[in-house]
């Protein structure tokens, strides 16, 4: 898969303790998550050549290479470092014949050798890359670990997203981001959310001013990254407006094309907000797990059939 996004090889190369033999000058950006096992292109066939994608020479290449006569053997790898891929490695440790460096060498191409399995290598390298090159945004409000449930609270400035997090941090849960999320479509199910960097930890309460979560309340308080299962959208509350008052809507939000289960909670004086955003995510596991409580009341109470047109599905975005 192809995206907007990019790494440099040399994270790719410090992240797997790869050793280099042949390292171009300058800064060499990767932009696809995919990888290519080359033992077509190696035998001729270079039609469907993507240069963006990384090769990776295992056993069978380098086995298939070695059947070959030497002048044979550097014509076809001759052939394939022509065409400048963004970097070749070979597994297993296999860089045995000086033809490859040579050839990296003369055509200005990366060459690197890592001491894992191929398979090994090349699963672990693919999840490396869907994760650094997924599709990502970046949205005002918090997320946190609650009940091992990731929890993405939106809302408008002053709503208490902050103030909230604080009260379930002190309950026992994990702050991922305050203010800024930015989040990441690793799979066509799911998305990650994690902090930028200059701002991990930090959470900003008006009155008090900025503290940091984890020298306040221990590194076990905090969390790097965190699978986004519910969104909760926080919003003064409305006397005017009807909330959904037995959970039988299903309510979506729409994150980079994936639908989020989400809640819309109001918000005024004497709510006690982390109380109810953890009895959210109790709830939510269980939904998951195939119980819904307020199917399981309606059924008993023989009402099923009077509120089937309440459980279409609502999709918004409150972005």
């Amino acid at each position: 898969m192809k995206t907007d996004c990019t790494i440099e090889l040399s994270r790719i190369i410090k992240e797997f303790s790869l050793e280099v033999l042949n390292l171009p000058e300058g800064e060499i950006l990767v932009s696809s998550t995919e990888t290519n096992r080359p033992g077509l292109h190696l035998a001729g066939y270079y039609e469907y050549f993507d240069s963006k994608r990384i090769q990776i020479l295992g056993m069978n290449e380098i086995g298939f290479l070695k059947s070959f006569s030497d002048e044979k053997r550097q014509k076809c790898v001759g052939d394939f470092f022509e065409r400048k891929p963004v970097a070749v490695i070979i597994a297993r440790n296999l860089a045995d014949d000086n033809v490859y460096c040579d050839m990296a060498k003369k055509y200005n191409v990366p060459l690197l050798v890592t001491r894992e399995s191929t398979s090994d290598f090349e699963a672990a390298l693919i999840a490396f890359l869907n994760l650094q090159l997924a599709p990502r945004i970046t949205r005002h409000g918090v997320l946190v670990e609650v009940y091992g449930e990731g929890i993405l609270l939106l809302g408008e400035s002053g709503v208490g997203k902050s103030e909230t997090a604080i009260e379930l941090v002190k309950r026992g849960h994990r702050l991922i981001a305050d203010d800024a999320v930015e989040i990441r479509r690793v799979s066509s199910k799911s998305l990650v959310g994690t902090a930028p960097d200059n701002i991990r930890h930090f959470i900003e309460l008006r009155g008090i001013g900025i503290i940091n979560a984890s020298r306040i309340f221990g590194v076990g308080a905090v969390k790097l990254t965190e699978k986004i299962d519910l969104v909760i959208n926080m919003e003064p509350w409305d006397v005017n407006k009807a909330y959904d008052r037995m959970g039988l809507e299903t309510q979506k939000t729409e994150i980079l094309g994936l639908n989020i289960p989400s809640l819309t909670i109001p918000v005024k004086p004497g709510r006690n907000l982390a109380v109810i955003i953890e009895v959210a995510a109790m709830n939510s596991r269980q939904k998951k797990l195939g119980y819904n409580a307020a199917e399981d009341l309606l059924n008993r109470l023989g009402m099923t059939d009077d509120f089937n047109t309440s459980t279409e599905e609502i999709t918004v975005n409150p972005f």
